[in-house]
């Protein structure tokens, strides 16, 4: 049985998680603030804990930087509602693997909780390297799980812009990113890809360098951009035989998605441009 521990000083909260969670079968610990999560911690091992960030004598980001610190750190899931981007920064850089919004439906928390403890027990650890809320820097393993986790966490940073822009900005960056580590990282998260994000009144610019020697369209038959439009299918079949993930379509739809997509030479790093107001 999976052992979990909720950090929340909001008590109705913290009894209906545990209720939901014990109701599926885990194994469910509280705990009312900070120090008495950590004081849990010691004493016994979790796999998963679900930390509120704004607690007394301890908040959910100390008690966070703490289990970062453990040999075998159990998985984090931030649950907050509190969006500013130093907070979630703070969370990225102290590797805790999801951050949601609370409060959570059950349907949602149960799928939450599910996800990440099916995920891989190594975890490639995403690198902050610049936290300015208007300028992000991080270096991003090139492995699909690393790609799925910082959309999550990328969208947050967005979350004052209309919905249907901070979509489209999503959309695009997430297409991107999966190019980079699938295409430039060959799926190796020994291999890093830099991102920066920068955010002014006027845009929002995205750059993402891949570690690969970079391409050109005209030499990627599993591209919907190298087939023409009598042949829609053609690249599908390509990928499949290649192994690629499906699609093929990402590259046209984020052309269409953002204002501004620029590629260096080699064609190995991209920026893209979505304009504000």
């Amino acid at each position: 049985m999976k052992r979990i521990l909720i950090a929340d000083d909001d008590r109705p909260t913290r009894e209906l998680l545990a209720h939901t969670l014990r109701a599926a079968r885990y194994a469910v610990q509280e705990a009312a603030d900070g120090a008495e999560a950590l004081a849990r911690l010691r004493r016994g091992k979790y796999n998963l804990v679900l930390l509120d960030v704004w607690m007394p004598r301890k908040t959910g980001l100390e008690v966070l930087a703490a289990i970062h610190k453990k040999r075998s750190p159990p998985r984090v899931v931030i649950m907050t509602t509190d969006d500013t981007p130093e907070t979630l920064l703070r969370a990225v850089r102290e590797q805790a693997y999801r951050y949601v919004s609370k409060p959570m439906a059950p349907n949602e928390l149960l799928s939450v909780v599910k996800d990440t403890l099916a995920a891989p027990a190594r975890l490639p650890a995403i690198e902050v390297i610049s936290a300015r809320p208007h300028w992000v820097e991080l270096l991003v393993p090139c492995a699909m799980e690393a790609a799925f986790r910082l959309k999550e966490f990328i969208a947050r940073l967005d979350a004052d812009l209309p919905a249907d822009v901070r979509e489209r900005v999503a959309q695009a960056f997430h297409e991107l990113l999966l190019n980079a580590i699938e295409w430039g990282g060959k799926l190796n998260p020994k291999r890093k890809v830099r991102i920066a994000y920068v955010r002014t009144p006027r845009l929002l610019l995205y750059r993402i360098a891949d570690p690969g020697r970079g391409f050109s369209f005209e030499n990627l038959p599993h591209s919907a951009l190298s087939n023409p439009a009598a042949e829609p299918f053609q690249h599908s079949f390509v990928r499949e035989e290649k192994g690629i993930r499906p699609g093929g379509f990402g590259l046209l739809m984020t052309r269409a998605q953002v204002d501004e997509l620029v590629y260096n030479e080699a064609q190995n790093e991209v920026l893209f441009v979505k304009f504000l107001g």
